[in-house]
C-alpha cells in the first residue's frame, strides 16, 4: 500500500528552524517527484516547494524563498522540508505529495498520493 508519512510539525519560535520529514513506502520512490504544500485554516492551499527524482528543486511560495531547502534521501525513501529563519504565522497544515513524473508542478491535482499533514505554528 502506497503511503506517505510526515512528522516534525508543532510549535516553533520565530527566527528558529524546523524540519519536516516525509517518508514513503509501498512504491518505488526514486521515480517520483515530491512536493510540499501547505494550507492555513480558511485559506487556499499553496505549493511550497518540490524536488524531482533527479534532485532539481522548485520553490513556489514567495514568502519562503531563500529560507527553505528540500534534502532528499532515496536510501531512506525520505524527503525533508528544512525551514529556516521562521516567521510568525498562524497554524498551517503541511502536506507532502508524490507525483509520478520527473518534473515538478505546483498544481496539487497532479499529485496522486498525499500524506496526512502535520500542523505547524510559528509563534513566540
Amino acid at each position: 500500500q502506497l503511503q506517505l508519512v510526515e512528522s516534525g510539525g508543532g510549535l516553533a519560535q520565530p527566527g528558529g528552524s524546523l524540519r519536516l520529514s516525509c517518508v514513503a513506502s509501498g512504491f518505488y520512490f526514486n521515480f517520483y517527484s515530491i512536493a510540499w504544500f501547505r494550507q492555513a485554516p480558511g485559506a487556499e492551499g499553496e505549493g511550497v516547494s518540490c524536488i524531482t527524482f533527479g534532485g532539481a528543486t522548485n520553490d513556489y511560495a514567495d514568502s519562503m524563498k531563500g529560507r527553505i531547502s528540500l534534502p532528499r534521501d532515496d536510501a531512506r525513501n525520505a524527503v525533508y522540508l528544512q525551514m529556516n529563519d521562521l516567521r510568525s504565522e498562524g497554524p498551517a497544515v503541511y502536506y507532502c505529495a508524490a507525483y509520478e513524473r520527473g518534473w515538478c508542478s505546483s498544481a496539487a491535482y497532479l499529485y496522486g498520493h498525499w500524506g496526512q499533514g502535520p500542523q505547524v505554528t510559528v509563534s513566540s
